[in-house]
């Protein structure tokens, strides 16, 4: 792919052998249970009420907008950590800023697509990020191909995690917004909308961190620290997160990034001048508490935890292949932040 246009995104390499095998991912809501893991619990007190909702087949600004208008309060006055799948079963925090009057109840709130289990008072409102991370149950139904080759996946996913990409519902639908984003940064497009101006940006960022760490992964590097690598607080090797500011590796590592920087210009340059920071990013994802079954010979179970910021289906696609029926084509996301 060069510089000059991001029509379709590449198919970025896997760290593991293939197993050949595949499977259906999300035939049912219940076959994709997501738990947050928040920072913090409500303390009771404060202006803003936390809420405790378990959704089933609803996005989370949807959700955030029903509470929006039951609590009789602006859309902004409502926050969340991250946003969840729609079709899938996820319980998340949710918080409304509600300084004055008497409070109201909203554990009766009733809807088809999420109920309240718990509310109480904190005194911050919850921000995108705010969260350890998330917890997975996922259900793999009409897997095929060879059990071993899927075991001896899962065994090295368990033990040496994965690569850190970005999933593909970062870039939008065919990987459009990284396209739209190129444009916009090659000033062929003027995008007023401080939204999608943001969902570009971070498509492009994520963008040049995959094709990064795909490139450590070809050269056998993925897992390996280089000459002049930036470690992270938990002495892991960090990738680019694009924007303006001195670049921090040296020597190997600065080298690859540089070169893929420079393959990437317009994206690159683009950024250092659309008022984003340099910033790092775990080149490796470590599922914790990662286990699973076989309840019947042609369905597979996996439960694991993953951190904020890391997807769910960079751990699938070093273990099979998925497909999902078509009502998941535009979905919001497979992975939560």
């Amino acid at each position: 792919m060069t510089d000059a246009q991001y029509t379709t995104l590449p198919q970025w390499p896997n760290a593991y052998p293939a197993s050949g095998a595949g499977a259906t991912l999300k035939r049912l809501n219940e076959d994709f249970v997501v738990t947050e893991l928040p920072l913090q619990l409500p303390s009771g007190e404060g202006e803003h009420i936390w809420l405790d909702i378990e959704k089933n087949g609803a996005n989370t600004a949807f959700v955030a907008q029903q509470l929006a208008e039951a609590a009789g309060v602006q859309d902004r006055d409502v926050g969340y950590a991250g946003l969840k799948d729609r079709y899938a079963i996820t319980r998340q925090w949710f918080s409304i800023y509600f300084p004055k009057g008497e409070t109201p109840d909203l554990t009766g709130l009733q809807h088809p697509e999420f109920k309240v289990l718990s509310q109480s008072r904190h005194v911050k409102k919850l921000r995108p990020g705010d969260l350890q991370g998330n917890r997975f149950r996922i259900v793999l139904r009409d897997v095929t191909g060879d059990r071993d080759a899927i075991e001896a996946n899962l065994k090295s996913v368990a033990s040496q995690g994965v690569p850190n990409y970005f999933g593909a519902q970062r870039f939008g639908f065919e990987g459009g917004n990284v396209e739209q984003g190129r444009a916009m940064l090659a000033r062929e497009i003027r995008v007023r909308n401080p939204k999608k101006k943001g969902i570009y940006l971070s498509a492009v960022r994520s963008f040049v961190f995959n094709e990064v760490l795909a490139l450590r992964v070809q050269q056998g590097l993925w897992g390996q620290t280089l000459p002049g690598d930036v470690m992270d607080e938990m002495g892991r090797p960090t990738g680019p997160l694009w924007g303006r500011g001195r670049v921090i590796t040296a020597d190997q590592a600065q080298a690859l990034e540089n070169g893929v920087a420079e393959r990437h210009a317009t994206l690159c340059d683009g950024m250092e001048h659309a008022g984003l920071d340099q910033e790092r990013r775990p080149l490796v994802a470590s599922p914790a508490d990662m286990s699973w079954e076989w309840p019947q010979a042609d369905q597979l179970v996996l439960t694991f935890s993953l951190p904020a910021g890391t997807y769910a289906t960079s751990v699938l696609n070093e273990i099979l292949r998925t497909t999902e029926p078509d009502r998941h084509t535009e979905s919001e996301s497979a992975a939560v932040e």
